[in-house]
């Protein structure tokens, strides 16, 4: 590294260096002759296609980071609405195999039918399952979407982390509150007293149907041949409380999105009190003459001006 032989803090004069100040075109005026105007230089020009260059690839649109639940997320109507159609084909089984059993109290079943109902029970029970556990997984990540967004429109972030919101809705018994409270939340935060009444019928039925299925495996417990019987229809009452249940949660999901249960827009109403009076349309007809406003006259003149007041009044009426 050079530096200058006189030290930093040294005058002017005493410096060996200057500092200089000349336009972008210095060279070309000294080369031009003195006084006379700068040389002409000629257009720069390419005789073949320059191969230099910034190639960059232009800027992609950023997109949005996503959790890890996206892809069942995007899906979360189908897999709802498949769930209640799995639901509602196990409490069929049930029916079917109920059927069975009272056919079978009087005439021998057929081993192929018995082990046909047994085969529909369990396929459809264990669908239900893994479709109740995909839509549970799906609704969790379209809850931490729209409590993304609504805390976003409110300029605040999240005070709830993706982890404690998957906690608190797949953990059983957890589930039967956490839920309930996490899309309160979010009602609350947006003011919508509509998303307000539909979670809290959401919430009732889901508890309801905690304990419905918290009753149906305690009942798998039981001894004697009627009370199996009896959990046969209560089986499939619990399947057809699990398919109302999916079919909510997706009507309360779209509800706090501004949707109704098929997904069209909900239409904004406003109910004012009408406080004019009504006016009609067409105005009551008043006789043309009455015998108070008669003259007090007897005799012929008193039907002449009564027969010329209905005359007057023929012709009004005509124009």
């Amino acid at each position: 590294m050079l530096l200058s032989p006189a030290p930093i803090d040294a005058p002017a004069d005493r410096r060996n260096y200057r500092w200089v100040a000349r336009k972008p075109d210095h060279r070309t005026r000294r080369a031009s002759s003195p006084g006379g105007p700068p040389a002409a230089t000629p257009t720069p020009r390419y005789t073949q296609i320059p191969r230099w260059g910034l190639i960059d690839p232009p800027p992609q649109a950023g997109s949005a980071s996503r959790h890890p639940l996206g892809r069942l997320t995007d899906s979360v109507t189908k897999l709802l609405v498949a769930t209640a159609g799995v639901f509602v084909l196990a409490a069929l089984a049930e029916l079917a195999r109920y059927s069975v059993l009272l056919h079978n109290r009087t005439r021998l079943i057929n081993p192929a039918v018995l082990f046909a109902s047994d085969a529909f029970v369990v396929v459809a029970g264990a669908l239900a399952l893994v479709f109740a556990l995909l839509a549970a997984v799906a609704v969790v990540g379209r809850l931490i979407e729209i409590r993304r967004a609504a805390y976003a429109e409110a300029g605040r972030r999240d005070p709830r982390s993706p982890r404690l919101l998957a906690f608190g809705c797949l953990v059983p018994v957890l589930n039967l509150l956490w839920p309930g409270v996490f899309l309160t939340e979010v009602a609350a935060l947006r003011g919508d007293p509509r998303s307000r009444r539909a979670i809290r019928i959401w919430w009732a039925v889901w508890l309801f149907g905690g304990g419905v299925a918290l009753a149906a495996l305690l009942w798998r417990n039981a001894d004697s041949l009627q009370a199996k019987a009896d959990g046969v229809l209560f089986t499939a009452f619990t399947d057809a409380v699990a398919a109302v249940v999916a079919l909510l949660t997706l009507w309360v999901l779209r509800t706090i999105e501004g949707r109704d249960l098929l997904g069209r827009g909900r239409a904004v109403r406003r109910w004012l009190i009408a406080v004019d009076p009504a006016v009609p349309v067409i105005a009551p007809v008043h006789p043309g003459g009455t015998a108070d406003s008669a003259p007090e006259t007897t005799g012929a003149p008193a039907h002449e001006d009564n027969g010329a007041q209905d005359r007057e009044q023929e012709e009004v009426m005509a124009k």
